[in-house]
């Protein structure tokens, strides 16, 4: 038992049911086109969780656990940055009605 707990076992199925519903969350942005309901503040601190796992997780050694990091990352990265984008375009439209 303390073989799974020191190779980071729970800790990787922790990542990975957490890691399974970002792409989800990217695909509904992706549809909705409107970041109205997500909570920036939220995702940035999810952000910086994973690098803090990441940081801590690298210092010791690097594994797959890290790697989990690191792909759960760039997800939520992805859906931010998707968000924004999305939240840029409905500025610009509706600055577009009020001009035109």
């Amino acid at each position: 038992m303390n073989e799974l707990i020191s190779s980071g076992f729970f800790e990787s199925i922790m990542l990975i049911c957490f890691g399974a519903s970002w792409p989800m969350a990217i695909l509904k942005t992706i549809k909705a086109k409107n970041p109205v309901s997500k909570s920036f503040i939220f995702l940035w601190l999810v952000i910086i969780g994973y690098i803090a796992g990441a940081i801590n997780r690298g210092y010791h050694k690097i594994d797959y656990v890290f790697c989990l990091y690191i792909i759960n990352c760039t997800m939520v990265a992805i859906d931010m940055i998707l968000s924004y984008y999305y939240r840029c375009q409905i500025k610009k439209q509706e600055g577009a009605k009020a001009n035109g």
